[in-house]
């Protein structure tokens, strides 16, 4: 059985928004300012192969789509991989999902995700997509939350969790990685860590 997991590069004061280039936000691309070391680009490596699917809300998803096809060259197998495997866009408003191997999905979002499980066996990626993030919280959904974590404060900007219900998580491994002070936090449900 896969299980969902939540992975966003976030600041200090929680935004998520526009980590790279290319958008309109006044702070876009505050994460390249950091480097994340051999250990933060292994991590993310390691996490994308551990991963069958990705799970992602109409507006991550199509500025992914518009990004990655033309990428490959410059990012090798990490392009490959993350353009071959299967997405699943969750959108009542996408018209179509063009993007290779792209689903999307209109139906229950608790239907959906247990459809998902029962087909993957590896983990089901969710970045971006703070709308889908508020929802999966919601319904309990959530099986892990990893944060990289860039130590600066931006002050405006979208944050990851606005609209989440309030819930309790465990902290189950923390580690620094490169030499500018980013972190990885990894989380679980408390319910479930307890378990």
């Amino acid at each position: 059985m896969g299980k969902v997991v939540v992975t966003e590069f976030v600041t200090v004061d929680g935004v998520f928004e526009a980590p790279g280039p290319g958008e309109s936000f006044e702070h876009a691309g505050w994460a390249l300012q950091f480097d994340r070391g051999e250990q933060g680009h292994a991590f993310k490596a390691e996490e994308l192969w551990a991963a069958d699917a990705q799970l992602l809300g109409r507006v991550t998803y199509e500025g992914f789509a518009a990004a990655w096809p033309g990428m490959e060259e410059a990012t090798g197998e990490f392009g490959v991989k993350m353009n071959s495997m299967p997405k699943y866009v969750v959108s009542q408003t996408l018209q179509s999902a063009d993007w290779t191997n792209s689903t999307i999905l209109r139906g229950s979002l608790a239907e959906d995700i247990a459809a998902l499980r029962d087909t993957y066996a590896g983990d089901i990626l969710v970045a971006g997509s703070g709308q889908l993030v508020a929802g999966l919280l919601r319904a309990e959904l959530v099986d892990e939350i990893r944060l990289m974590v860039f130590p600066i404060v931006l002050g405006s900007g979208r944050r990851i969790f606005d609209g989440a219900p309030a819930t309790r998580f465990a902290l189950s491994s923390a580690r620094q990685v490169g030499p500018d002070g980013v972190a990885i936090l990894t989380y679980q449900p408390s319910a479930r860590a307890a378990r």
